[in-house]
């Protein structure tokens, strides 16, 4: 099973389960793009915590108490400290966060809430933390899968519960 199979609870062979493999392209790209977003074979710019930092704080702004536990799971897996997993979680209250850390979740809170006030000056800001036009792109691609996943494990956990 998948990730969103996994957070949604659906039970191999339940009738939810049985759609989902009616439409198995679309978990297999979902959790492809996961894969990509996530943990690229060459992260290039954006190192694989700040790739999560992204994706939790992405979660917690669109209040997904499943894939925030996710992310917080993997950025403790990976070692990240307590204190950066609460200032990411309370961002910008608690800042200790280096100041590209700060500058990229400033970013994931623009882009979560509030897309189309994104402006060219912010997108500058990002680069002035050595952050280079495809790392930029890879930082919005990543939101936006956020919004996407956000979704549809809403949608899917709905639909668990319905059955």
């Amino acid at each position: 099973p998948d990730l969103l199979d996994q957070l949604a609870t659906i039970q191999p062979g339940s009738t939810l389960a049985e759609t989902r493999a009616r439409r198995a392209d679309v978990a297999r790209y979902t959790q492809g793009s996961y894969n990509a977003l996530l943990t690229p074979t060459d992260p290039a710019g954006v190192s694989l915590a700040e790739r999560e930092m992204i994706a939790l704080r992405a979660a917690i702004l669109t209040a997904s108490p499943g894939l925030i536990e996710h992310y917080r799971g993997l950025l403790q897996q990976r070692g990240v400290s307590a204190e950066t997993i609460t200032a990411v979680e309370h961002f910008p209250a608690a800042n200790t966060l280096s100041a590209r850390e700060a500058a990229i979740l400033r970013h994931v809170d623009q882009l979560t809430n509030e897309p189309r006030a994104a402006t060219a000056e912010q997108l500058a800001e990002l680069q002035t933390h050595g952050l280079g036009a495809r790392d930029i792109v890879s930082i919005a691609q990543l939101i936006a899968f956020m919004s996407y996943q956000v979704r549809l494990l809403a949608g899917l956990q709905l639909l668990a519960e319905a059955a």
